[in-house]
C-alpha cells in the first residue's frame, strides 16, 4: 500500500500495519506480503513514503513475515540505512533485526527534532481490535498537572521527579502556559525555565529522563527515558601538542556492560571522562541518544551515574547516612527517602551493613556503597573509573558481576575502566586502547582473543606497549570484518548536531534547603571525629593558659604600685599570644575543610550542588566552631588572667569579638589555601607558611620600617587582631609617665583608646575575611566544568 498525497486510508480488517508520524503527519501501510520493502524509492519500495520525508532513506527497511508477526530489518537487510532504526534507541541492525509486537514504537534517527515514528499494530494478536492509544493527554479546556503524584494527569515515574513537577494551563489568549514546581527543573526546546514559559506548538520539554512533546493541543511522551545510546564519532584530544585520544568512533548500546581498558598511558581515565562530557574533544562528538553531549549536558544531569576512583562518601558516617544525605541533595524533597535508600541498599546488596560505619568497610564494600548512591537517582548511563582497583581475585569478580547485573536487570548502559581483565568476560563489549589513546579493538572479548591471536587478555597488553604495535593493530582493526560489524554498522552517519546551547547550571535543590542539608552533615562529620574536636576546642586554651606557668605572680594587663617600664611590652606579648592562638587553631580548622572533600564535592557539583550553598555551610559551621573557641578562651583568659577596667569597652566583650573576628578572619584564610592545594598533605605544609609571616610583620616582635614592611604587615591577620587587643586594654596608657629608660616601649597611634581605632582594626579583620571568602568561591567556581 503506498501513499497517494491528500489521501488518509483507514485500516480496516485484521491485517497488521503501520502507523507512520512525522512531525503530525500521519501515514498507514498496510501489511499482507511475506515482505514489505519501505522506502522512498518507489521502484523498489511497495510501502513508498511522501519523497520530501528525506529523513527515509530510498531503502529504509525490509520486513519479512514470521509466523503472525513481522520482523523488521534496517537497510536492505544486508546494509544499514543511512539513519538506521532504533527500538527503545537501542540499534536495530540489518542482519539480525527485531520481531515486532503489537503496539511497538520504532523510530528513525535518534534526533529527537526530527525523528519519524513507526507503530506497529496487529489486530489478530491484540487484546482489543482498537489500536492501543498513544500516551498522551489533551490540553484543551483544563489545567493538567505533570508530576510522581498518583492523581497527576500525566503521571511521570522517576526519582528525580517531583510528585506536583509541573502544571500547564491555558491564558485567556489561548496559549498554553506550564508552571515549573520541581526543584530539579524543566527544559523546553533545550532551556531551562525557572518558573513560567509559554509553549509553542512543537515545543520540546524534557521532565527528568521524560521528552514531552506539544503537538497542537496535544501533550505526548515521546520519550520515557529507559534506555541511553551512547556513540563517539571521531573523538580527538590534544593537549600541549599531545594526542591523548586519537580518532575515535564507536557506539554502545543501551543495557551493555562495556570496559575500557589499555596499559599505562593509553588514556583510559581521558577517553572515561570524554564520553561522560567532563572533558572536551579538540574534535568530535559524544551522543546520547542522538544529542550532542556537550551541548545538551544538563538535559542528561541527572541521567548519568559517575563514580571516580576517589570514593566518593565521607568515612565518618554510616552507610545508611551517607545514602540518605545524598538522596536528600539529589532527590526533590516529596520523594519518599526511606524506600529510595532501601532499594539502593538491596540493589549493592549492603542492606546487611547499612548501620556499619565506612571507615569499618572493606575496599570493595566502600566501593559498592560509591555505587548506591549513583543508584539514588537511577541513571541509564553508569560511568566507573576504576572500581576493582585493589581488591583480591574474588571480590573483582564480585564487582563484575554486580554491574553486569546492574547494567542487564536495569536496562543501564554501564562504562567501566579497568586494569584487570581476569573477568573481563563479563563485558558485552570491551574498547581496547593503545598508547596516545589509539583505538585497536572494539567488540565482544571472545573475537578480542581471535583477532589479537592471544590465549590470555594478559598477553594483549604486552602486545600494545610499543606505540608502533599500538599503530599495526589500528589499521589492522579497521580493515577487519570486526571493524565493519562492531563499529561502522553501528554508527549513525547522518547525526546532526544540535544548535541550541544549554545554561551552565541547572536551578538545583533551593539555596536553604541544600544550606541547611550540608550544615547537619558537615557538623555531624565534626561530631564524629571527637579526637580532632577536642584538640580543635582545647588547644587555644591550653596554650593560653600555659603563660600563667611562664609569668608565675606577674599581672599583664594592670597597673601595679609601682612603675613598671617593661610591663607595656609584656601585656602586648600575652596578647599576641591571644592572636598567635586564635590564627593556629583558626587555620589547622579550616585548612583540610575543601580539599579532604574535593571528589566528593565535585561529584554532588557535577549533579546539582549549589556552590553558595557548599561554602556557606562551611562558613556556618566554621562559625559555630568558632564561638565555641571563643567562649573557651574568654573562660581561660577570665580564669588566668586578673581583668583590667578598659574605658573604651568591656574587656569581656572586647575580647569575645576581637577572639572571634580572628578567628573568623584565619579560618576564611584556611578556607583559601584548602581551596587551592591539590590533596590533604599540601594543606598541611602550608600551616608554617601561613603562621610565620603573621608573626615576623605583626608589629609585636619586630617594628615594621619601610614602606614594604609596612604593606606586609597591613596584610596580615595579626596586626590587627593585636591592634584590637591592645586599643581595648589600651597598652599605652601602661607606659609610666615618669620613668623613661632606653628601649622601652614607646606609645603608639597603633593602640590610641577610641572607636575609630577599634572600628578600623575590627572592621579590616572582617575585610581580611570577606576578601578570602570571595577568592575562594571564585577558586571553587574556576573548578566547575560547565
Amino acid at each position: 500500500m503506498s501513499y497517494q498525497p491528500g489521501q488518509h486510508p483507514t485500516v480496516l480488517g485484521i491485517d497488521p500495519y503501520l502507523e507512520l508520524n512525522n512531525q503530525g503527519k500521519t501515514l498507514h501501510l498496510k501489511l499482507h506480503k511475506p515482505q514489505h520493502i519501505l522506502g522512498r524509492e518507489p521502484n523498489v519500495a511497495d510501502l513508498v513514503v511522501p519523497q520530501d520525508w528525506e529523513l527515509v532513506s530510498r531503502i529504509q527497511a525490509v520486513l519479512r513475515k514470521e509466523g503472525t508477526e513481522y520482523r523488521i530489518y534496517d537497510g536492505n537487510g544486508q546494509e544499514p540505512s543511512s539513519n538506521k532504526l532504533y527500538i527503545n534507541h537501542s540499534l536495530i541492525t540489518a542482519t539480525q533485526g527485531y520481531l515486532l509486537t503489537n503496539g511497538v514504537e520504532i523510530h528513525i534517527s535518534q534526533n529527537s527534532h526530527q525523528l519519524i515514528q513507526i507503530k506497529y499494530f496487529n489486530p489478530a494478536t491484540s487484546n482489543s481490535l482498537n489500536p492501543p492509544t498513544k500516551k498522551s493527554i489533551s490540553l484543551k479546556q483544563k489545567s493538567v498537572l505533570i508530576g510522581r503524584d498518583s492523581t497527576a494527569n500525566l503521571y511521570l515515574d522517576a526519582p528525580t521527579i517531583s510528585r506536583r513537577h509541573a502544571t500547564i494551563d491555558s491564558d485567556h489568549h489561548g496559549r498554553y502556559i506550564l508552571q515549573n514546581f520541581g526543584p530539579n527543573g524543566v527544559f523546553i526546546n533545550g532551556q531551562q525555565i525557572s518558573d513560567k514559559a509559554i509553549l509553542t506548538n512543537r515545543s520540546k520539554i524534557h521532565i527528568g529522563p521524560y521528552i514531552l512533546v506539544l503537538r497542537d493541543d496535544n501533550l505526548e511522551i515521546l520519550d520515557q527515558g529507559t534506555h541511553i545510546r551512547l556513540e563517539a564519532q571521531n573523538l580527538i584530544l590534544e593537549t600541549n601538542g599531545k594526542v591523548r585520544i586519537d580518532d575515535l568512533s564507536f557506539a554502545i548500546e543501551p543495557g551493555q556492560f562495556v570496559a575500557l581498558v589499555g596499559g599505562s598511558g593509553a588514556g583510559k581515565s581521558t577517553l572515561m571522562r570524554t564520553l561522560l562530557g567532563i572533558e572536551k574533544t579538540t574534535k568530535g562528538i559524544v551522543y546520547l541518544n542522538g544529542e550532542d553531549l556537550q551541548k545538551n549536558f544538563n538535559l542528561y544531569r541527572t541521567q548519568i551515574g559517575y563514580v571516580p576512583q576517589d570514593d566518593i562518601i565521607h568515612r565518618e558516617l554510616t552507610v545508611a547516612e551517607v545514602l540518605t544525605y545524598a538522596a536528600k541533595l539529589r532527590l526533590p524533597p516529596d520523594s519518599n527517602l526511606q524506600q529510595v535508600v532501601e532499594q539502593a541498599l538491596a540493589a549493592i546488596k549492603m542492606s546487611h551493613r547499612r548501620q556499619a560505619l565506612i571507615s569499618d568497610l572493606s575496599g570493595g564494600q566502600r566501593k559498592r556503597v560509591s555505587i548506591g548512591v549513583e543508584l539514588l537517582a537511577d541513571p541509564k548511563l553508569f560511568f566507573l573509573d576504576e572500581p576493582t582497583s585493589g581488591l583480591d581475585p574474588g571480590l573483582d569478580k564480585q564487582m563484575m558481576q554486580l554491574l553486569k547485573e546492574l547494567a542487564h536487570q536495569g536496562g543501564r548502559t554501564v562504562i567501566l575502566v579497568t586494569h584487570a581483565t581476569a573477568n573481563i568476560t563479563e563485558c558485552d563489549r570491551i574498547v581496547f586502547l593503545g598508547i596516545g589513546g589509539k583505538l585497536c579493538y572494539f567488540g565482544t572479548p571472545d573475537d578480542a582473543l581471535q583477532f589479537f591471536q592471544v590465549q590470555d587478555f594478559a598477553d594483549i597488553y604486552i602486545k600494545l606497549e610499543e606505540e608502533k604495535e599500538a599503530i599495526k593493530y589500528v589499521n589492522k582493526f579497521r580493515q577487519s570484518s570486526y571493524y565493519q560489524v562492531y563499529v561502522a554498522n553501528q554508527l549513525n552517519s547522518r547525526i546532526k548536531p544540535e544548535t541550541t546551547a544549554i545554561p551552565a547550571k541547572p536551578k538545583g535543590v533551593l539555596f536553604w534547603q541544600q544550606l541547611l542539608l550540608l550544615t547537619h552533615r558537615s557538623g555531624q562529620l565534626i561530631i564524629r571525629d571527637k579526637i580532632n574536636l577536642a584538640l580543635s576546642l582545647l588547644t587555644a586554651p591550653i596554650g593560653i593558659s600555659l603563660i600563667t606557668l611562664a609569668m608565675k605572680d606577674k599581672v599583664p594587663f594592670v597597673l601595679g604600685n609601682e612603675p613598671d617600664p617593661a610591663l607595656p611590652s609584656l601585656a602586648l606579648r600575652v596578647l599576641f599570644v591571644f592572636t598567635c592562638a586564635g590564627l593556629w587553631v583558626g587555620f589547622s580548622s579550616s585548612l583540610q575543610e575543601i580539599v579532604k572533600e574535593s571528589a566528593i564535592y565535585l561529584r554532588e557539583r557535577l549533579v546539582n550542588l549549589g556552590l553558595f550553598a557548599y561554602l556557606g555551610s562551611k562558613i556556618t559551621i566554621l562559625s559555630g566552631l568558632a564561638l565555641a573557641q571563643t567562649l573557651l578562651i574568654l573562660i581561660i583568659i577570665l580564669i588566668g588572667f586578673k581583668s583590667p577596667n578598659p574605658e573604651l569597652i568591656s574587656w569581656n566583650m572586647g575580647l569575645l569579638i576581637t577572639s572571634f573576628l580572628t578567628l573568623f578572619a584565619s579560618f576564611s584564610l584556611g578556607l583559601l589555601v584548602s581551596a587551592i592545594v591539590k590533596n590533604s598533605s599540601q594543606a598541611n605544609s602550608t600551616l608554617p607558611l601561613l603562621i610565620l609571616p603573621q608573626i615576623i610583620f605583626s608589629g609585636v616582635l619586630f617594628k615594621t620600617e619601610g614602606v614594604v614592611s609596612k604593606i606586609l604587615s597591613w596584610l596580615m591577620i595579626s596586626r590587627w587582631s593585636v591592634g584590637a587587643y591592645g586599643t581595648i586594654l589600651n597598652v599605652n596608657a601602661l607606659i609610666p609617665k615618669e620613668h623613661k629608660f632606653p628601649g622601652a616601649f614607646e606609645a603608639t597611634s597603633v593602640y590610641d583608646p577610641t572607636w575609630g581605632n577599634l572600628s578600623l582594626n575590627w572592621g579590616i579583620l572582617l575585610l581580611h575575611a570577606t576578601v578570602y571568602l570571595l577568592i575562594t568561591f571564585g577558586v571553587q567556581k574556576r573548578k566547575d566544568i560547565f
